[in-house]
């Protein structure tokens, strides 16, 4: 029977390079996989889901006014969907959650979404916080804080790295904006106003084929 899975965690987790590679195991297999991604996320043009190394797909954008359910119906009639997958779900509305339990239960087709679980103020979504009471399997995506802890939280953060306590809840942005952090860093930088700690790309190797000092300090920490 067909379920719906809910897939989540911070940023920078993979969510999305996990989805671009369910769906080409789909075609590898001749089965035909249905994408959504929200028209609001545009950080790599309107309708397409594109991971940080590089995988890349076209995807049906949605508005929170879309019923999801009656879109994939319309498809249907045009060709067979043995899948749908969902990028950026923490965007969906109760009602679109809704929409995707009906698919699963009366299509019969997995629904398998991929998203946010909680905002830069620590607080759930609404897509995430109906994801994560109606979805048949919850799966974290696990991935780090700079303290070496697993990295459940998200903040936004200011140019000079000090947290940003209000806003939009909805702003679309990467790392210049968002950092991964723990629950313990998390309540450091949001709550006591302390400065996020950034980390700098490194390269593997040192010209003179040594390890760079800051990449043995990153071996540490994880």
């Amino acid at each position: 029977m067909a379920k719906l899975f809910f897939n989540y965690s911070s940023m920078n987790a993979g969510k999305t390079t996990i989805l671009l590679q369910s769906a080409h195991n789909y075609r590898e297999r001749g089965l035909m996989p249905m994408l959504f991604t929200p028209k609001l996320d545009d950080r790599y043009g309107v309708g397409w889901i594109k991971s940080r190394i590089g995988l890349q797909a076209r995807a049906t954008i949605f508005t929170s006014d879309d019923d999801l359910f009656e879109i994939t119906l319309a498809q249907l009639e045009e060709k067979n969907i043995h899948c749908v997958l969902v990028d950026e779900a923490q965007f969906l509305s109760r009602d679109q959650v809704y929409q995707l339990s009906e698919i699963v239960d009366r299509l019969n087709i997995p629904v398998l979404c991929f998203g946010l679980r909680t905002d830069f103020q620590g607080e759930l979504f609404e897509g995430s916080k109906y994801l994560l009471a109606w979805a048949d399997q919850l799966t974290e995506i696990k991935t780090i804080c700079h303290t070496g802890r697993k990295a459940n939280m998200v903040v936004r953060v200011d140019d000079e790295g000090y947290a940003m306590k209000e806003g939009a809840q909805l702003e679309i942005g990467g790392n210049e904006r968002y950092v991964s952090v723990s629950r313990a860093e998390f309540k450091k930088v949001f709550i006591g106003g302390e400065r996020i700690k950034f980390i700098e790309p490194v390269s593997s190797e040192a010209e003179d084929g040594s390890i760079p000092e800051n990449e043995q300090e990153s071996d540490r920490l994880l």
